[in-house]
């Protein structure tokens, strides 16, 4: 008979220099900190303190834990019909079982927070300094509004381990100490740390990436963006994409003798790989039949408004224009809106299908959903009609009822093209999705046009100063999940944690 493992049950916390939270003088710190007004972050991060679910998963319990305090909606369902940030939903920059086997970086965790929606600043140790550090704990300590996670390597502490994540919930201005949250709490409770410590802690070099450890701080935006139209990773082509924009297209419009605005989409647009519209994705509103009544929640009916308003804006940009007349003039192999998947029943089959996936909890499982039927209605509310795709998936004996809300635009496009015609009837359509993507490319991706004249005038169209705020928003995010997404790709996120904003 085999002997079963005994295991580990905790780790004795080195005191001093740490100070059990529970413990009569950790109490007293904290009784201390909250009389001095530097305790008011730890309320909501308490509220949503979780155990990493992983030895590994330090750093995504970390920062779900302060995206879940910060009241951040993911836009998407974690399971049943519940939106929350959980570890497993965290695998934009990096894949799970890679983060399973050997953490996740500093760099990457940033990238997260930012693809997840989050306003953050980050910055390495290297490159700060131990007053500054100072200075942003306490900021975060008298307000609930942001959060600082840290990254840290244990040994600094006199604890076991190498590197690790975890929140702080507070600081105290007298013995200048920091509270950790520790998210491995199979392992040490939450405890005081002298501030002086901590910063030694994170100018440890993280030898996977050649940089010191370091300090973010991670903030809810004014809104969530993302809204409509979001990047994804999930199809294995992403990266090739995402530097055809990033690298490819500068250097194809330099190489052109380009006149008018046609030729610049005209060399765009035959260049895009077949498959881009894998990566920019519209964000669907999607849930079971029974969890809805008979009329949409306040809620629902916020976050549609809020998706019609964006997809306005975007066909009342100038650019729009010249991508619908484009398109309608240029049904080539190369149009990406000639793809056999971008029908009505093909898009609306998909939603249903990935609906009933997410809301099963079993996203990237392999269990096969059958998408039975769909149908497209329409709903008033309000007086407002409301456009939605109902469907019935099918997985085994079981059947699914699975209603998905359309963000609907007034404008219908006109085009003499047969192939373009049938495919503008969902929205958010091709000509709605390649203006966006446009309008995400870096600002420097148009400096190569030969043409003064053009550029000015393409200059003007894709400038993010012109757009209505919400567009900007939805453009800006964009466009930080894009060079993040390649950065990561490039492996170089953790030597340039800024994110580009213009």
């Amino acid at each position: 008979m085999a002997a079963a493992m005994a295991g580990l049950y905790r780790r004795l916390l080195a005191s001093p220099p740490s100070i059990d939270f529970a413990s009569s003088q950790g109490k007293q710190l904290f009784l201390e900190a909250i009389q001095n007004g530097t305790m008011e972050g730890f309320y909501r991060l308490v509220s949503y303190f979780q155990t990493q679910s992983e030895p590994a998963y330090c750093g995504l319990a970390s920062l779900s834990m302060v995206l879940n305090a910060l009241a951040i909606d993911p836009g998407r369902k974690w399971k049943g019909p519940w939106r929350w940030f959980d570890e497993s939903m965290l695998d934009c920059c990096e894949p799970l079982e890679k983060v399973k086997a050997r953490g996740i970086s500093f760099g990457k965790l940033v990238c997260l927070a930012h693809c997840a929606g989050a306003q953050v600043e980050a910055f390495h140790a290297s490159h700060s300094s131990i007053d500054d550090f100072r200075k942003y704990v306490k900021k975060c300590s008298t307000s609930d509004e942001c959060h600082v996670i840290s990254s840290y390597h244990r040994a600094a502490l006199k604890q076991t381990g190498t590197g690790h994540f975890s929140p702080i919930g507070g600081y105290h201005v007298g013995k200048d100490m920091a509270l950790i949250l520790d998210v491995a709490r199979f392992k040490y409770p939450p405890h005081w740390v002298p501030l002086t410590l901590l910063w030694e802690g994170m100018n440890y070099v993280d030898e996977t990436t050649g940089q010191s450890r370091g300090f973010m701080l991670i903030s809810r935006p004014h809104r969530e963006p993302g809204m409509l139209y979001t990047l994804s990773c999930k199809h294995e082509s992403w990266n090739s994409i995402a530097k055809f924009l990033i690298d490819d297209v500068p250097l194809l419009l330099k190489s052109e003798d380009l006149k008018d605005i046609h030729n610049v989409l005209s060399v765009v647009v035959s260049s895009l790989p077949s498959n881009f519209e894998e990566f920019i994705k519209w964000v669907a509103e999607v849930r079971r039949r029974e969890d809805g009544g008979p009329s949409l929640s306040a809620e629902e009916k916020a976050r549609l408004s809020i998706k019609e308003e964006v997809l306005k804006q975007v066909q009342e940009t100038g650019l729009f224009k010249h991508v619908a007349s484009f398109l309608s003039h240029s049904c080539s192999v190369h149009s990406p809106t000639s793809g056999n998947g971008n029908t009505l029943p093909d898009i609306a089959a998909s939603v249903c299908c990935q609906g009933a996936e997410i809301l099963s909890g079993k996203l990237s499982s392999s269990t096969v959903y059958c998408c039975q039927e769909t149908c497209l209605g329409s709903k008033s509310e309000d007086e407002k009609p409301i456009t939605m795709v109902c469907g019935t998936v099918v997985n085994g004996n079981t059947e699914q009822g699975v209603d998905a809300l359309i963000p609907s635009s007034p404008r219908k496009l006109c085009c003499n093209c047969t192939c373009a015609s049938k495919n503008i009837s969902m929205h958010p359509a091709s000509t709605d999705v390649l203006t966006v993507l446009l309008l995400s490319l870096p600002s420097t991706t148009w400096d190569g046009i030969k043409d003064e004249q053009l550029l000015g005038e393409i200059d003007g169209l894709v400038s993010t100063e012109n757009l209505p705020a919400l567009l900007q928003e939805e453009v800006l995010h964009l466009r930080r999940q894009l060079h993040l997404l390649k950065r990561c790709q490039e492996g170089k996120v953790d030597e340039d944690l800024g994110a580009p904003l213009s």
